[in-house]
């Protein structure tokens, strides 16, 4: 499932790329090669950090840092790095919040006033005109992967083929679960793990194939796993939560609560939760 999300692919090109970089930069003797050097630094560290996730948040504000990067190399030396105004439409490309945008296109607006002294008037007019048009254009691509983004999020089974679903799918399962344990006389339990941030996918693998076919699990977000265990006793979903805790040594804590304490108040307390985070 991870080649299939093409991770190795992107760590590999942002290991070239910080190869690249670092084949450019000369000794750290001067503002633009430390520049040079924290970005070499930046692409190393996002490549090791990367984990496998398909569905990378565009709340994070992690496109900052290259675009300070950025606008540091023009600042450094705009007479010999003038080429890397063009890198800002690329930029202005990745999925962010309204006020990444506006950071990057005030970004690249005084990257581009740097670079004017350098240019005469018609080449400045022709720049700026360039400028714009694949500005709009890459607007209109990161609202395009917004919107893609947002029809998976809708998507309820999260990796074809297991049995991973997103939050939503949960509070339907809940009243549904609870009228067959009422109705079989069997006992049901929600057990709730936390995990670090990249360890959850690994350990959503490996829950799922730790619980039965007929057990869902679920990704409330990205460090919060949540399966409900059906067996017949209190006992016996005692003993099956210690034998996972014991499979998963990735899980920090755990919480565990009876299926049938979760009342109509409860439930859509846990709905207007989920709605929040969906919006924010």
């Amino acid at each position: 499932m991870q080649s299939k999300y093409k991770i190795g692919l992107l760590r590999a090109n942002l290991f070239a790329a910080a190869a690249a970089l670092a084949f450019w930069a000369p000794a750290p003797s001067n503002a633009a090669s430390i520049v040079l050097w924290l970005s070499v630094g930046w692409l190393c560290i996002t490549a090791l950090v990367l984990d496998f996730s398909h569905r990378r948040s565009r709340g994070l504000s992690w496109q900052i840092v290259p675009g300070a990067l950025l606008m540091g190399l023009i600042a450094t030396a705009p007479e010999q790095r003038s080429i890397l105004i063009w890198a800002w439409a690329a930029m202005l490309m990745l999925p962010q919040r309204r006020w990444g945008t506006a950071f990057t296109l005030s970004a690249a607006l005084i990257s581009t006033a740097m670079v004017a002294p350098q240019l005469d008037t018609p080449t400045l007019i022709l720049l700026l005109a360039s400028v714009i048009i694949l500005s709009l254009i890459a607007l209109s691509r990161a609202q395009q992967l917004i919107d893609m983004n947002g029809a998976i999020r809708q998507r309820l089974r999260l990796i074809p083929g297991l049995n991973l679903w997103a939050e939503e799918q949960l509070l339907r399962d809940i009243p549904r679960e609870q009228r067959r344990c009422q109705r079989e006389g069997t006992h049901a339990e929600i057990f709730i793990l936390h995990v670090k941030r990249h360890q959850l996918w690994p350990t959503a693998h490996k829950l799922c194939d730790l619980t039965h076919a007929f057990e869902n699990v679920y990704r409330i977000n990205n460090t919060t796993l949540v399966t409900i265990l059906l067996a017949r006793s209190v006992q016996e979903t005692a003993h099956r939560r210690r034998i996972l805790l014991t499979a998963l040594p990735d899980v920090t804590t755990s919480e565990h609560f009876g299926l049938t304490d979760i009342d109509a108040a409860t439930l859509a307390q846990m709905s207007k939760q989920s709605i929040a985070r969906e919006t924010t």
